[in-house]
């Protein structure tokens, strides 16, 4: 099976949980629980290859906290928050995972020049679908909710935020010398590898999307 091939079906199952998690209080926080836990011990072993004790654990504390934060926001919007604040987490979500997404394609079709020594995957064409992709999907299906000018504006600050969560994942990584932090998610690693964007974009997403 192809790596595209096990993204999509990932990505699927994914999506799979997250309707679930919608719909069904126990899942959301089984789903949130195994979340924290997992991105926590996957970033606790980075570190580990990187730094020394007191540096682990000064890192490590600050990570804790804001991971924390990052999840009480998503129960809080998705359990406590009206709907409209479920359609701007979902609006956030789909901004962050169309990012990768059109980076991966566009990167794999037209490829061209590296962006960074950081991540050597990445190309300029690849960042071109980072932003495409999510502006051409997003528009369509939440038009109805936001205005056109609040897509826009949204999809190039929180797309560019969730890129760059993912060069510092990807600058850590490679200093560490791991290719994926784990295998729990087939064709992606672990779950840090999917939500280094998520994790940084959504906080900000948010604020952003209660001011403009």
């Amino acid at each position: 099976m192809t790596e595209l091939k096990k993204r999509i079906q990932t990505s699927i199952i994914l999506f799979v949980i997250l309707i679930l998690a919608l719909k069904y209080q126990f899942i959301l926080s089984l789903t949130l629980i195994l979340i924290f836990h997992q991105i926590l011990f996957e970033f606790q072993l980075i570190l580990k290859k990187i730094y020394k004790k007191l540096e682990i654990y000064i890192i490590l504390t600050v990570f804790t906290f804001y991971l924390s934060f990052f999840i009480l926001l998503i129960w809080n919007n998705l359990y406590i928050g009206n709907s409209y604040n479920k359609i701007l987490l979902l609006f956030i979500i789909s901004i962050c995972v169309f990012t990768d997404i059109g980076g991966y394609v566009f990167g794999k079709i037209f490829k061209g020049k590296k962006l960074t020594k950081i991540s050597p995957k990445k190309t300029y064409s690849g960042m071109i679908g980072s932003y495409l992709m999510p502006l051409i999907i997003n528009t369509i299906i939440f038009k109805k909710y936001l205005a056109l000018d609040t897509i826009i504006i949204s999809i190039i600050i929180i797309s560019t935020v969730s890129q760059l969560g993912d060069l510092f994942i990807s600058y850590l990584k490679r200093k560490s010398k791991i290719k994926d932090t784990d295998k729990i998610l087939p064709g992606h690693g672990g779950l840090l590898d999917r939500f280094d964007g998520i994790i940084f974009a959504l906080p900000l997403g948010l604020f952003l999307l209660k001011v403009i």
